[in-house]
């Protein structure tokens, strides 16, 4: 076996393997390319979505500076879908088991064809941590590279996205905006290709990468579509070649630590709250035991620095403007906020790479410096409590309600929940609770992004809270606590809540309560049935069966980790 041919060797080498040698002449393999490692480039491009429009463009650059390595470029395709799309109705319940299903996609082209190592190319969502979930599982030499996130719109003089046209659905509703500014919003939001701008879920998993080190430095910024991404996506290609001559697998880069700096600049973004599913997913791909409550411990020490939306004022290509990821890393690492020695897919670590970046100082209005943060704790909180024992996660970006009392307005089902949010029944200290929307409850555990955005159109976003058990968009703002665990499927508390029932969220306590007598809690368990879950062999009756729960990541079929 080659050093640089751990796995293509099995496939290609001995008089046995004729016949897949003969396979492989027939899509262009010379002689020499028999000797020479395999590397796959998976790409998420499809035309779906404005998201993953430009994935396939990067595996086109990828590929030929794979073969410029002296790589073999094994280019290969997998499914994903477009959240933004999918919202508000019946295939949002498909997104997150997405994520699932696109590692096991990655996973099986690997092991099947035997390829040495791999490039992941992403754009949407779920696809982002699929990638990485994949690069954790095989445990091959790695690099994952971003396709970009879009430049904003443009409407009436101010930068726009998706989100305000989500809440423009609100406003429309409330009769805040007639039909005409609508469409407006519609028409301008999205001005080409590339992910949602502001640090929504595929921004926020983006950063996470870079902070890992399973992406290139400074490569999770640059816009879709631009130079700088072909730029990325060649260098990403002598990377990964490099990775394998020097046998650096993704695991020696995903420890412990490098999940920690994850979570850090997760915070100091202000980031998405599908940040602490899908680290923890990936955590357990890789073999590192991380918990709900290290997001919550490491959010009390780690200022929120990035004025970015959904939360502030100011979009990726923003960020990427001010110096990118690499500045808010290198203003961390001299706060002692990470650890400097953690490797990463450049074959140097955190530390050295900032220092040959020569990165520039905080610019203090994108991104502020420590002594001057948006607020001094991070940007998602994890709170427990009679409603969540398990926990349940806030974004405190841009929501600064410390302790908020209200009344359940309890809704099965989204739909139901969002008919009352624009009927104009919607009160001041409301507390809108949506169950049997998570995981297995769902199942597919639907983001709420419709629901929030349509509570802040109407002018609510401040006096109303909502509560569910299912997962918000990284767009979602004002007082939004999801993954409510146990979920309402398993019989969780947040199943017992009654319209009129008092509960209580206190951010500086982390407390998430239902102020109602335990016996009666009691009582109204007795007479709970758990719902009966998706028959047949269908996609997502087989997700119900096999999910576990948000606290851990939601994964399928999880496995214990080593301590």
């Amino acid at each position: 076996m080659s050093a640089g041919r751990p796995h293509s060797h099995e496939i290609t080498d001995g008089p046995s393997r004729a016949p897949a040698r003969a396979m492989l002449r027939a899509i262009g393999f010379t002689d020499i390319d028999f000797t020479l490692p395999q590397i796959g480039i998976v790409s998420a491009g499809n035309d779906l979505t404005p998201c993953n429009s430009t994935l396939n463009s990067l595996s086109e650059a990828l590929a030929v500076s794979v073969r410029n390595s002296g790589g073999v470029p094994m280019r290969f395709t997998t499914v994903a879908v477009s959240d933004g799309i999918s919202m508000g109705h019946e295939g949002m319940r498909s997104s997150l088991p997405s994520r699932d299903l696109i590692a096991d996609s990655v996973e099986c082209v690997m092991r099947a064809e035997g390829l040495d190592a791999m490039v992941t190319i992403a754009g949407c969502d779920k696809s982002l941590p699929a990638m990485l979930m994949a690069a954790a599982r095989l445990n091959v030499a790695s690099v994952f590279l971003y396709g970009g996130s879009s430049l904003p719109g443009r409407y009436l003089g101010q930068d726009i996205t998706i989100q305000d046209v989500f809440e423009g659905v609100g406003a429309y509703a409330a009769g805040r905006i007639d039909e005409g500014e609508l469409n407006a919003l519609e028409r301008s939001a999205c001005p080409g290709a590339g992910s949602c701008a502001g640090m929504y879920t595929a921004n926020t998993v983006a950063a996470e990468a870079e902070a890992l080190g399973m992406a290139l430095p400074g490569s999770a910024t640059p816009p879709a579509g631009s130079e700088d991404r072909l730029s990325y996506a060649r260098a990403s290609g002598e990377a990964v070649v490099n990775l394998l001559e020097r046998n650096i697998r993704a695991r020696d880069i995903l420890t412990r630590p490098a999940f920690e700096n994850a979570i850090t600049v997760v915070m100091a973004l202000g980031g998405s709250t599908n940040a602490v599913l899908h680290l923890l997913a990936i955590a357990n791909e890789a073999g590192v035991r991380l918990d709900i409550d290290d997001f919550d411990s490491i959010s009390r020490r780690v200022p929120h620095l990035a004025d970015l939306r959904p939360g502030g004022r100011f979009v990726m290509s923003d960020l990427d403007r001010v110096g990118g990821v690499p500045v808010v890393l290198d203003t961390l690492l001299k706060a002692g906020l990470l650890h400097g020695d953690t490797l990463t897919v450049t074959g140097a670590t955190l530390a050295e790479n900032l220092s040959a970046l020569s990165v520039a100082e905080a610019d203090g209005v994108v991104v502020r410096s420590i002594a001057s943060p948006l607020r001094s704790d991070g940007g998602l909180a994890i709170l427990h409590g009679s409603l969540a024992p398990d926990g349940a996660v806030v974004k405190l970006a841009g929501m600064y309600a410390r302790r908020f009392v209200g009344i359940a307005r309890v809704f099965d089902h989204e739909p139901d929940a969002m008919h009352y949010v624009t009927s104009g029944e919607l009160c001041a200290g409301d507390v809108i609770v949506v169950r049997y929307e998570g995981p297995r409850g769902g199942p597919g555990m639907p983001e709420m992004l419709a629901v929030t955005a349509a509570v802040k159109g109407s002018g609510h976003g401040s006096d109303v809270a909502l509560i569910t058990d299912g997962r918000f968009s990284g767009a979602t703002t004002g007082i939004s606590i999801g993954h409510v665990c146990p979920e309402a499927a398993v019989g969780g508390p947040i199943a017992l809540i009654q319209n009129g029932d008092r509960i209580v969220i206190d951010i500086g306590a982390r407390l998430l309560d239902l102020d109602v007598d335990p016996k009666e809690l009691g009582r109204r368990s007795q007479n709970w049935d758990a719902p009966s879950l998706p028959l047949g062999n269908g996609f997502l009756a087989k997700y119900a069966r096999l999910v576990g729960a948000a606290s851990q990541g939601a994964l399928v079929g999880a496995t214990d980790v080593t301590p």
